[in-house]
């Protein structure tokens, strides 16, 4: 291992708080990215459902009409 301690795998030789900081952003933006990933599914899969229930409906009134 590089480090003998928890202690220096943190301090990293005085770059730690530089390399702990870019992982935590690293991490966040990845989350971010997921979330919004999956917000835009949900919404969209909403919609496609909003535009099957018009077209069942409009297709159900014109065989009424008949």
């Amino acid at each position: 291992m590089y480090f003998d301690s928890i202690g220096e795998l943190l301090a990293m030789d005085g770059h730690g708080p530089y390399v702990w900081f870019c992982y935590g952003i690293t991490a966040l933006v990845l989350c971010v990215i997921l979330f919004e990933a999956r917000r835009r599914r949900l919404g969209a899969e909403q919609r496609v459902r909003g535009v099957v229930r018009r077209k069942q409906a409009s297709a159900n009134k014109a065989k009424g009409k008949e």
